[in-house]
């Protein structure tokens, strides 16, 4: 796989990544970003440096159609940049690899034509801007940089309805880009083309850095907490893990390249990386404004009623809608969700999974079976889900489940001592 060029116009704030997949028959695509235009035209150097990133990272979408065994990449970078690349094309597609079963992805070097030294360092200051998906984690590190008096500043990619709507129950001016895919992508995908789950986040986070940088905010501060970090499964020696990119290791390396390709210190980090999903939703429930729009559902994203906010039936709204449930009435959630899904015992397989009762963590953006383990230890009522569930979990099981850790921020993160202290008093006042 190869990368010919990129170019991006200033007046309109889009840029254009040439890719290429060479071999007896080369296919080629395009792909679009469109950047809000910032009143100043200047473009600062490290605007274009982080697009030297973007255009590399955001090639995973088409490298996966034919799972090439090299992948060249355009320019001398520094050492960090590289790795970051490599880690992106292999861990960051550990799942398509595992579904596809193309056990040499996961030993791929991107080859870089040399080594550059890493920039001189750059503070950086400004307003954060403040990555938004439309969930329960986005809403609650927006609602603590507000009250810490931040002004954080909105920001998504390609924003749904449903991420629209939080963004106007926020009251805070949002800022958007769009990502736009190759339309030949989707035809080589219809014909029968290797497919599977790209690590978005990454992409995304550059996409988020990449604006910052032009409208001369501050940090982009991201939401992935420190659940995201854990694997699905093992396969062949490599840990496969759904959530590659928003887990920690990812967001160090992303940090480590942009530092050492543009000088930016402290760029990129998650304000919720110390705490546990359970913990999360603690935090949310205090929020009632975002009730009628919230959502983490990605099948609802997929529907094309802009009203659907939660399918109802996938890991992802069984995970929410059980890690809520401790911290807010049943009639609360219920009304979030449109239903009471520990009435439907049609759930009672999808819950067990959650748990870790005969299966593996769901390829889901969902939390630790310990969670869900502490989430059904504090409920007390006899809804027919949640009695299946207690008579389903074996008594050893029980022993993991720990209400101290779940709620005890912990583990590795790069969230700066300042925006740390404002996480801390936050956690504190709930």
């Amino acid at each position: 796989m190869r990368f010919p060029s990129y170019a991006f116009d200033p007046s309109t704030g889009v840029a254009t990544f040439d890719y290429l997949l060479d071999g007896p028959e080369p296919l080629r695509f395009t792909e679009t970003i469109t950047f809000p235009v910032p009143e100043r035209p200047e473009v600062p150097e490290a605007f274009h440096r982080v697009l030297d990133l973007l255009h590399v990272v955001a090639g995973v979408s088409y490298y996966k159609v034919g799972a090439a065994p090299r992948v060249l990449a355009p320019n001398p970078v520094p050492a960090e940049v590289a790795a970051f690349f490599t880690a992106v094309y292999t861990d960051g597609l550990a799942e398509y690899a595992y579904r596809n079963q193309l056990a040499h992805v996961l030993a791929l070097t991107v080859e870089t034509p040399g080594v550059t030294p890493a920039a001189a360092p750059v503070e950086v200051r400004g307003r954060p801007l403040s990555a938004v998906g439309g969930g329960k984690d986005s809403i609650v590190t927006l609602e603590i940089l507000r009250a810490a008096g931040l002004d954080p500043v909105p920001f998504s990619v390609n924003p749904n309805p449903v991420i629209e709507n939080v963004n106007v129950a926020s009251g805070l001016p949002a800022l958007a880009a769009r990502r736009k895919l190759d339309p030949r992508l989707f035809e080589l995908n219809k014909a029968g083309a290797l497919n599977g789950h790209i690590p978005v986040t990454a992409i995304n986070s550059l996409i988020a850095i990449a604006t910052a940088v032009w409208h001369g905010l501050g940090p982009v501060v991201m939401s992935n907490e420190r659940s995201a970090s854990d694997p699905n499964l093992v396969w062949n020696g490599h840990e496969v893990n759904h959530q590659w990119s928003k887990g920690v290791v990812a967001e160090g390396l992303l940090r480590d390249a942009v530092t050492a390709h543009t000088g930016l210190v402290d760029p990129y980090f998650s304000l919720l990386r110390p705490l546990s999903e359970l913990h999360i939703a603690q935090l949310f429930a205090g929020h009632t404004a975002y009730d009628d729009v919230v959502t983490s559902c990605n099948k609802a994203f997929k529907l094309h009623d802009p009203t659907a906010r939660w399918c109802g039936d996938c890991p992802k709204c069984r995970f929410v809608f059980l890690a809520m449930a401790p911290h807010m009435s049943r009639e609360r959630l219920a009304h979030i969700f449109g239903h009471d899904l520990f009435t439907d015992k049609a759930q009672i397989p999808g819950f067990l999974e959650l748990l870790g009762v005969d299966a593996h963590k769901p390829f889901e953006c969902v939390g630790e079976a310990e969670e869900c383990l502490v989430a059904l230890a504090m409920l007390t009522d006899d809804a027919p889900v949640l009695v299946a569930l207690r008579a389903a979990v074996p008594d050893s099981a029980w022993a993991d489940a720990s209400h101290s850790d779940v709620f005890t921020p912990a583990g590795a993160n790069h969230i700066p001592p300042a925006y740390r202290k404002i996480l801390d008093e936050a956690v504190s006042a709930a």
